[in-house]
């Protein structure tokens, strides 16, 4: 009897008591980033072929929480409210998608294609946040632009590289504004790398 007692004890404590601290619960909210490409328009026949290596992504852009400054300029990264898809992988979809729907390229693959590639990218995700204090999004993407060897024995050469800075205007705290300004600062980011590797 004392056994079963002392088990149930706490239960009875809490139900009766409100000894133990009410605490509320905050479900978790999975944003997509996916900014959506221009028009799509017809892949080129005799373009290059392009090929998209996974971006790497800066140290702490491998959490998925949404990222904003703190007044202070702290980072703070949102337990609550996470990107659908970690963001280094879904910027290098997202980078794929505007490609293929720039017309520029007769295709643009992944690591593993049978095809050989003319051209590789390859880079990092070097910023995603929202800075409240400049009521802005940034995106921040750091691409290298690369003319693979012509034959076994030759030699890779970097032809460009770039960082390129997307924005957008932030136009509230809550995080469903953060998510779409920064999904719009991407966009802004990418639109500028489609530009870059069309004429590297």
């Amino acid at each position: 009897m004392n056994r079963r007692f002392l088990l149930l004890s706490p239960l009875a404590l809490a139900s009766c008591g409100g000894l133990l601290p009410a605490q509320t619960y905050i479900p978790r909210i999975n944003w997509p980033l996916d900014p959506a490409p221009p028009a799509q328009l017809p892949a080129n026949p005799s373009g290059p072929v392009l090929m998209v290596r996974t971006l790497a992504a800066a140290p702490g852009l491998d959490q998925l929480g949404l990222q904003s400054l703190a007044p202070d300029g702290s980072l703070v990264v949102d337990a609550y409210n996470l990107w659908a898809a970690d963001p280094a992988a879904a910027t290098t979809q997202a980078l794929i998608d505007w490609l293929q729907a720039s017309g520029a390229f007769s295709a643009v693959v992944s690591p593993g294609t049978r095809l050989t590639p003319d051209l590789i990218i390859e880079g990092e995700l070097t910023e995603l946040l929202a800075d409240p204090a400049a009521a802005q999004a940034r995106a921040v993407l750091t691409l290298v632009i690369i003319k693979p060897a012509g034959t076994l024995t030759g030699t890779a050469l970097p032809i460009a590289q770039r960082r390129l800075t997307g924005t957008a205007p932030l136009t509230g705290a809550t995080p469903a504004a953060q998510a779409a300004a920064q999904n719009a600062a991407l966009a802004n980011a990418l639109s500028q790398a489609v530009a870059l590797i069309r004429s590297p």
